[in-house]
């Protein structure tokens, strides 16, 4: 019986032992060996690694390492601070003829930071980021891969802030280039040379902005020697074109709306003072305070932008509306007074209501069509009737009252006709000359 235990205990220490040999090591694993193969040649690739120099120090030739960035999402473009947020995958490949090792038959896949960092790994920037975050939810996301004859991955997740110099004269009709610069920052370019991958930038299908569109992704080698010295620098351009469906409906078609509503007052009587004031002044306030609202929403530059054209040349029509009214009513108001003073109050009044006496304000406001065609005549005498009648509406005299009706018939077409042809120089010119 005790022959029986000591073997069961040996048989299952040997399981035991068996099973935990097997079991991968939780940073260090490559596919189709086991754990402890990989620390073995790890071991035996690091005895002797220098970290500090480059993988072709050595053979005395840079070493050239090819990028490519993977954007996972791309938004939050702001114009007042000229910057957008990118969360990226940066991938870099490079040949490391030290951690070449003829037992390496599949990739080895090193995701322990003490472990990565004993390994050399390119010491590249981005010149252009304002912020930078790299991320530790849930675990340090980099990831270095040693694959058969040397070849090294290493890929790692940033959130980065980029500045982006936008010109806004065309705002909201423009498009923008932002840039995202990758290069080295100790090793010059006898040490380092940074090149693009075939498939340099991807996008991620699931990539969406509310106002901007990626039209086109330009990847190249950018020359700032000037500024950086002799260093290796990579330069992504996205060509961003702007959606105008935003801007066309807070913007451009209530403006319309609200010129069209100034010309209402072209088809109103010239008596109709209180109404027509009312109308003008009220659309002005509006239209001011919907450009104010649309300046402290736009950033803030020292040149004209589209928008301003747009919200300073509705305004001026809604001012010139108003402004049509005042000279409209100050010419039939002097039509009103040079009548007044050249005939008594009680001569005015039309033949055909000769047997109804009227007030001198009533002989003022007489309708529009007997002011322009013409009166035959008046009755004198305090309201008696007498075989002769003195003429009241001598064409002579009421020029004023014809040149206050004549701009307001006038108005009628040129107000529209006159912004029809701004919308189409408008258009033509910020859509397709620039």
């Amino acid at each position: 019986m005790p022959y029986c235990n000591f073997m069961f205990s040996m048989v299952t220490l040997g399981m035991f032992l068996t099973l935990l040999s097997s079991y991968p090591s939780p940073c260090l694993t490559q596919r189709g060996s086991t754990g402890l193969e990989n620390l073995k040649i790890i071991d035996s690739l690091l005895r002797n690694y220098d970290r500090r120099a480059t993988p072709t120090n050595t053979m005395g030739e840079p070493t050239d390492v090819s990028c490519e960035v993977f954007i996972r999402s791309f938004g939050s473009i702001s114009e007042k601070a000229m910057d957008y947020q990118v969360d990226l995958y940066l991938r870099q490949h490079w040949f490391d003829p030290r951690l070449n090792h003829s037992d390496i038959t599949q990739v080895l896949d090193l995701n322990d930071p003490k472990l990565v960092q004993a390994i050399w790994k390119p010491e590249v920037y981005f010149p252009n980021a304002k912020e930078a975050e790299f991320q530790y939810v849930t675990v340090p996301n980099l990831l270095l891969s040693i694959k058969p004859q040397g070849q090294i991955l290493y890929m790692l997740r940033l959130k980065l802030t980029f500045s982006c110099m936008m010109e806004l004269n065309k705002y909201p009709l423009d498009d923008q280039i932002c840039t995202m610069e990758i290069a080295s920052f100790s090793k010059t370019m006898r040490e380092l040379i940074l090149k693009w991958s075939p498939e340099p930038v991807k996008l991620s299908p699931e990539v969406k902005m509310p106002q901007f569109k990626v039209q086109d992704v330009i990847a190249e080698e950018c020359d700032e020697s000037a500024v950086l010295g002799n260093y290796s620098c990579l330069a992504a351009k996205f060509n961003l074109h702007r959606s105008i469906g935003f801007h066309l409906v807070q913007s451009y078609i209530p403006t319309i709306l609200f010129v069209i509503v100034s010309w209402v007052s072209f088809w109103m009587d010239v008596e109709h003072v209180p109404g027509r004031v009312a109308l003008g002044v009220t659309t002005l306030l509006t239209i001011s305070s919907k450009s104010a609202g649309l300046s402290s929403e736009s950033p803030q530059v020292s040149y004209v932008k589209a928008i301003d054209v747009w919200m300073g040349a509705c305004t001026a029509f809604v001012f010139l509306a108003l402004i049509e009214f005042t000279v409209v009513n100050y010419l039939w108001r002097r039509a009103s007074r040079n009548r007044n003073n050249m005939w008594p109050s009680d001569y005015f009044i039309p033949e055909d209501q000769k047997e109804t006496n009227k007030t001198e304000t009533e002989i003022c406001l007489l309708p529009l069509e007997e002011i322009k065609n013409g009166c035959t005549g008046v009755r004198v005498e305090n309201g008696k009737s007498s075989p002769r009648t003195v003429p009241l509406c001598d064409r002579s005299k009421r020029w004023e009252a014809r040149y206050a009706m004549a701009i307001d018939e006038s108005c009628r077409f040129c107000f529209p006709l006159a912004f029809l042809v701004f919308n189409a120089v408008y258009w033509w010119y910020y859509l397709f000359q620039t």
